[in-house]
């Protein structure tokens, strides 16, 4: 298992075009964000002292959650490639047991995920102190650490699941691209949660990677928060936190952490099963 899944990393990043094309969403997010909505966003909080660090963290949390699925798309394509040109094949031909096979390629998807989210990470920290921000300090980035390994365990797991749906390559493609252009939408980078229709705000709360990015902003935003809404009434602070996809609310009760996580780790439990019983049924 170990050695396929070593075989997978490296034929995934000896693929330069992969790796980029896997970082496209979140360059995208970035280049928006730098360019147009940054301003536009804290133009909306002008009594906000803090909102430039504040929403610096707050989009690049949601772009730690983006990668955690785009970068586990990218590296599930060497399996829809193994597939589709039938080396899969060659591989049950040996007696390895289908299960390695299947563990190899999900574990080879979570190591390139991790990867891509702490370069990810590294980028969106030096941008955020190169903008007047400060670094995260090392109790803080220790958390973090866990958090973006449930969140790329449960990005994996979704696109394992998408992945033993589809057979084609082109058919992977093109569920990427559509995944990559909603991914911004339903982590809320684009539109902030509080901004969007009631029935589309919920779909949010149902889409499991929301909840990293809520873990995330939680955790990235923390100390910011602190500072803008020190003096400031609990419900200014409660309010703002709904409304930015900071905390999820279900009818009057507020999810806990915990309860983010909780969802976080179920649904890729739930995705995990699915997929498996899908490729059992494709051997049969």
């Amino acid at each position: 298992m170990i050695a396929f899944a070593h075989r997978n990393l490296k034929i995934f990043f000896r693929d330069r075009s992969a790796v980029f094309f896997s970082l496209l969403s979140s360059l995208i997010i970035v280049g928006l964000y730098v360019l147009f909505l940054g301003d536009v966003y804290v133009g909306n909080f002008p009594n906000v002292s803090n909102a430039r660090e504040l929403l610096d963290n707050w989009v690049m949390a949601g772009l730690l959650a983006t990668t955690a699925v785009t970068g586990g798309i990218g590296a599930f394509s060497v399996k829809i490639d193994d597939r589709a040109r039938k080396i899969e094949k060659d591989f049950l031909s040996s007696p390895v047991a289908r299960a390695h096979l299947d563990a190899g390629y999900l574990l080879g998807a979570l190591v390139v995920d991790i990867l891509l989210c702490l370069f990810t990470l590294l980028l969106a920290e030096a941008y955020i102190v190169l903008n007047g921000g400060r670094w995260l300090s090392f109790p803080v980035l220790c958390r973090l650490l866990m958090m973006i390994v449930a969140a790329c365990v449960a990005g994996v797991c979704l696109v394992f699941c998408l992945a033993s749906l589809l057979k084609s390559p082109s058919a992977f493609s093109a569920a990427a691209t559509v995944t990559g252009t909603l991914i911004g939408f339903l982590t809320g980078i684009y539109l902030p949660i509080g901004a969007l229709p009631a029935p589309v705000q919920w779909i949010i709360r149902l889409f499991p990677i929301s909840h990293a990015a809520a873990l995330f902003r939680q955790i990235m935003m923390q100390i910011p928060l602190e500072a803008a809404f020190s003096g400031a009434p609990v419900e200014a602070r409660e309010k703002f936190e709904l409304a930015l996809g900071i905390r999820f609310q279900f009818g009057e009760s507020q999810l806990s952490p915990a309860g983010n996580l909780v969802i976080l780790l179920g649904s890729a439990a739930v995705f995990f099963a699915l997929a498996v019983l899908r490729e059992s049924r494709r051997r049969r």
